[in-house]
């Protein structure tokens, strides 16, 4: 890290009057990694590297150890560095004189390790970078806030929206100021369809700081609701009989030159001009090969059905909320993409990493869109399924050679290795359906 940047990240820190400063580095799954570093050693540590255990991006959701994934044995359980990212700089606002730091992840000053989620994705923007573009994210994430304890929903019913469930438990009194004071920029609030589950929002992101956005907002949600008495969670399907919690990743290519959005021409045949369509057709080619990232856990793919406000095929429409790939404010100056296969439980880094290496693969490749469905997408037979579980998403991805390369080799490895360990633990597993299905009829 240039000297410079250290020094205005400490003089920031100074400013804040911050005693301590979190380094946090984002997982595999998005969750925070952090040490809490006393402001006295920030500087030190800014400069070197914080020594952190190498093969902490290499755990799978149990924090278990998973061989084989290059991290681990292959290099002899050594340590890594965490260097900050001064720009990522912000306080926590709920902790007194606290600030926190996003990280990445180099085996050694200048050898940046490849597999970590945020380096992937500042890789893939790289390569948008050369084609002329940065990219613009917006994510929105669906969550539940539950009783700790037996795990179940605040209140009952279906009110979407109604007023009194928006602000329910005193918790939202200071969620959206603490958000904000986080630098999170909350643009909308609600409760969502089921029953204690909600959607707060916020605005976009150029390039790292939409994914960065996205891993602050998850974490404090967590962590806020932990401090307030409440469990959030942001699994795809907590219950049987509870809605889904998606991601939705909204996108859009900047021209650098003009700063302009690329995916808007003026007059464009049906609102939609040529790059867009491309970028588009890209995301519906490697749909299948995105699910693992976008839905990491074999839960995800319980939420992906019919008439749920969740895509079930590999299909685009104009406005279409059914559809996998739904254009929004087609012909308008801020005409983008909506991506909703997404689930809420995705990292952040990865779901975004997703789309645009198949976005940037639809480019390369000229790709052309289909028509669309006359109607919603989700009752046209014409679309093929998405992936019905993880083990088939993984299999796509493995046999699309033109997205592991644009993720690279190393996070392939990696994701791939950790992925069907937890498989393997989950396949093993003896549920309760099994027990009350067979134990007294056999």
């Amino acid at each position: 890290m240039a000297g410079d940047s250290v020094k205005e990240m400490m003089a920031a820190l100074k400013k804040m009057g911050a005693r301590y400063v979190r380094f946090e580095l984002p997982d595999l799954h998005g969750t925070s990694r952090t040490k809490v570093i006393p402001i006295a050693k920030a500087e030190g540590y800014a400069r070197k590297g914080l020594n952190l255990y190498g093969g902490t991006i290499g755990l799978d959701s149990a924090s278990a150890v998973i061989g084989g994934s290059g991290v681990h044995e292959e290099v002899s359980y050594r340590d890594q560095k965490l260097f900050p990212d001064p720009a990522t700089l912000r306080p926590v606002p709920w902790l007194e004189d606290t600030a926190k730091v996003i990280c990445d992840a180099c085996w050694t000053p200048g050898e940046p390790i490849n597999a970590t989620p945020r380096t992937v994705l500042a890789n893939l923007l790289q390569k948008a970078h050369k084609l002329g573009y940065d990219v613009r994210f917006g994510l929105e994430f669906e969550f539940y806030l539950l009783d700790p304890e037996s795990k179940e929903p605040l209140f009952g019913g279906v009110h979407i929206f109604n007023a009194t469930r928006n602000q329910y438990v005193p918790f939202f009194d200071t969620l959206l100021d603490t958000l904000q004071a986080a630098g999170i920029d909350v643009i909308t609030h609600n409760c969502e369809y089921s029953p204690s589950q909600y959607e707060t929002n916020f605005g976009p992101g150029i390039g790292l700081d939409g994914a960065d956005k996205g891993f602050t907002f998850k974490n404090a949600i967590k962590e806020l609701a932990h401090r307030h008495g409440h469990l959030a969670t942001f699994m795809s399907k907590p219950a049987t009989d509870m809605a889904g919690c998606g991601c939705h990743v909204h996108v859009s290519l900047v021209d650098r030159k003009t700063g302009k959005n690329a995916f808007y021409t003026k007059g464009a045949k049906g609102g939609l001009n040529p790059l867009l369509r491309k970028f588009a057709a890209g995301l519906l080619t490697h749909a299948k090969a995105m699910q693992p990232l976008i839905g990491p856990t074999p839960n995800c793919y319980h939420r992906l059905k019919p008439h749920t406000f969740a895509p079930s095929n590999i299909s685009w429409g104009v406005e279409d909320r059914t559809a996998m790939v739904r254009i929004k404010d087609a012909g308008e100056e801020n005409c983008h993409i909506e991506m909703r296969a997404g689930s809420g439980l995705s990292n952040p880094y990865l779901s975004t990493s997703a789309v645009l290496a198949a976005g940037l693969l639809g480019i390369k490749d000229k790709g052309e869109l289909p028509t669309p469905s006359e109607g919603p997408s989700e009752d046209d037979p014409q679309h093929e399924k998405l992936a019905g579980s993880l083990e088939e998403a993984l299999v796509a991805l493995k046999k699309d050679k033109a997205m592991q390369e644009m993720l690279g080799a190393d996070f392939i490895k990696l994701f791939t290795t950790v992925k069907e360990a937890e498989l393997a633990r989950f396949r093993s597993h003896v549920t309760d359906w099994e027990r009350n299905e067979y134990l007294e009829l056999y």
